[in-house]
Formats: C-alpha cells, structure tokens, sequence
C-alpha cells in the first residue's frame, strides 16, 4: 500500500514546513555569532566575504528544505524511513558545526564534524535521487558549498 500523495494547499503547507526546518539550522548563528575572535584569526586570500555566507545559506536552505519534500510527498516516512531520518542527521551536524566553530572556537573539531556532515550529504544525495531523481539534483549546490567550506575550514585550522 502506497501512501496517499499530498495536493494543493496540504501539500505547498508541508513544503514551507520543510523548508522552515531546512532553515532553523541557521538559527545556530545566534547561539554561537561571528564574534571578534574570527576577525582576528588569519584568513586564505579567497576567503569569501562575510556578506555572502547569508544569501548563499539562504538558498541552500531553500534547496534543501524542497528536496526533502519532494521525498517525503513521494511516500513519506513509511516509503524510506532512513532516507529522511540522514535529512535530520545532516540538519544536527549543519547546526552543530557553528558550535565547535565558532561557539568552541575549536577550528580541528569543526573540520571533523564538517567531514562528516559531507559525508551525509553525499548518503542523503544517493538516498533521496533513488526516491525522486530532482530531489537527489537539488541536494548538488549544497554538496559543492560544503566541500568549498570544508577546504575553508581545513586552511583556517592549519593557518591559526
């Protein structure tokens, strides 16, 4: 028995659901904000502005948070459970990487902990593509900003 597809209204309402909760891993900037301590740590030369980190997250959010939709309207939780649950994995170490980064300000252990989470993009990618092939595709931005952040993160641990 397949789940009942969710139309119209129900279904744009679970859509800004998921993406509301793609985008509260944001909220991680206001328990731990960029303080005077990542002012005053050396930096790469291509070392993105600091006013491009909110757009760029923003859209992935966006991303991210429709990508997880697609799935979840395709057969919810009882299609694939695992599919969705590494969603709320990776959404844990996308929250928790401003914590170790700038909360303990602890460089080494983001490095890891970003690692990781590159690692579940990577599951999350293949799980969600099996599901809905735009759903996997939508996922590919948010791969490429993270393998771009973790080379940031790896060059900001080994210069400070």
């Amino acid at each position: 028995m397949t789940a009942e597809r969710p139309s119209g209204w129900k279904s744009s309402l679970a859509c800004a659901g998921w993406i509301l909760w793609s985008m509260a891993a944001g909220l991680a900037a206001a328990f731990w904000p960029v303080d005077a301590w990542y002012a005053t740590i050396v930096k790469p030369t291509w070392n993105p502005p600091n006013g491009l980190f909110g757009p760029v997250w923003t859209t992935l959010y966006v991303l991210i948070g429709v990508s997880a939709w697609r799935v979840w309207r395709v057969g919810g939780f009882a299609r694939d459970r695992a599919a969705l649950g590494v969603f709320a994995v990776q959404w844990a170490l996308n929250f928790a990487w401003s914590g170790f980064f700038f909360g303990m300000r602890a460089p080494g252990l983001a490095l890891i902990e970003i690692a990781c989470l590159w690692v579940l993009i990577g599951v999350m990618i293949v799980r969600f593509a099996r599901q809905d092939r735009v759903a996997g595709a939508l996922l590919v931005p948010y791969a490429m900003w993270v393998s771009f952040a973790m080379a940031l993160n790896a060059a900001l641990w080994r210069l400070n």
